[in-house]
């Protein structure tokens, strides 16, 4: 089993980000990691976890938050980690401090994510990030220091500050950079935020995309999905795996059994009913769909045993044209940045 646990607190809240998030509500986290107490006891009884593979601390900013308010999650879910068991948090340049990675690194992490997003002050400021580019370099030092061999950075392409010559500074930065992940993400223009709509904040280009991607490689890190290069994430592989995952925490979303169970989306509702579970129940057509859509903008590629008939035609379609190849009864795409319209084609 899979869990992943939302921190939803933020020293300051990105006018990109859509995630469930706040930035005025630090006096609710005592309550808060109470209730996410609670929550993972319930969920991991009910569904009888005997064993975790991998455990992902999302935000929100887990950093953000003392990390003494660990200590009790990390002692509810020990006794089920083995030693390959995959534990990451993410965390912010300016609040991951070395004592902080020092204390979740004795708690038992071993991977590290930092929201680096830019090297450019400029582009920084724009993305309401409130780091600068030399606490970047010192949280990458400091998570060494504390004992971290696995560290992900973030960073985000396709702004209106972005050109070529300027990706390439991006990317030079990693090779002074002891990382082992780069998660490279296109700037997206989400509903219900600051940059929803302003379509002069994003260059929208593909060549730009290709150049980001081409670059990445270039620099060491092996593209093993759209927005992930270098040593697999196995908890993001899962996603993309269909694997069953435990969502806690406000703003959660788990899936196990082709059952989707969403938490409540506020912090209050969720301290007031932490195992509270809206479900959806998905079909297997809304599953296969799902599957196609994932395993093509990844290296899982798509089970041909999954495809109706007229499915598997459009694939070999694909295949005899080069754009997709078949192997070990799978179909896998060579080109990530072309997986929606291969997805919609194979749908039919």
């Amino acid at each position: 089993m899979q869990v992943y646990i939302h921190v939803p607190f933020c020293e300051s809240k990105c006018p990109y980000c859509a995630f469930g998030s706040s930035d005025d509500e630090f006096n609710k986290v005592s309550a808060y990691f109470k209730a996410l107490c609670l929550d993972l006891n319930f969920q991991l009884k009910s569904q009888d976890v005997k064993e975790i593979s991998t455990i992902f601390f999302g935000g929100g900013t887990p950093s953000a938050v003392n990390a003494k308010f660990y200590d009790e999650i990390f002692s509810i879910l020990a006794p089920l980690c083995t030693p390959e068991t995959e534990i990451t948090l993410e965390a912010n340049p300016n609040s991951a401090s070395l004592a902080w990675l020092k204390h979740v690194k004795n708690l038992g992490a071993n991977r590290i994510s930092f929201g680096a997003q830019s090297f450019f002050e400029d582009k920084l400021k724009f993305l309401g990030r409130i780091h600068s580019r030399e606490q970047i370099f010192k949280a990458v030092e400091n998570a060494g220091a504390a004992g971290f061999s696995n560290i992900n950075l973030d960073l985000i392409y396709d702004t209106k500050f972005d050109t070529k010559k300027r990706l390439l500074a991006e990317v030079a930065n990693l090779k002074d950079l002891n990382i082992t992940h780069l998660s490279a993400y296109s700037l997206t223009l989400e509903e219900n935020t600051p940059f929803a709509g302003k379509k002069s904040y994003k260059k929208d280009s593909d060549s730009l995309a290709k150049f980001m991607i081409e670059q990445i490689g270039l620099a060491g890190f092996k593209q093993y999905e759209i927005s992930n290069f270098g040593q697999i994430c196995k908890h993001n592989l899962g996603y993309w795996q269909g694997k069953n995952c435990l969502g806690v925490g406000a703003y959660s979303v788990g899936f196990v059994d082709g059952i989707r169970y969403y938490a409540k989306n506020s912090i209050d509702a969720y301290i007031l009913q932490p195992t509270y579970r809206e479900k959806e129940i998905l079909n297997e057509s809304e599953l296969v769909r799902e599957h196609i859509f994932l395993g093509l903008r990844s290296i899982v590629g798509v089970e041909a045993g999954r495809l109706s008939e007229a499915q598997i035609k459009r694939a070999n379609i694909l295949v005899e044209n080069e754009k997709l190849l078949f192997k070990n009864g799978k179909f896998f795409n060579p080109n990530f940045l072309l997986s929606d319209e291969i997805a919609l084609f194979i749908e039919g």
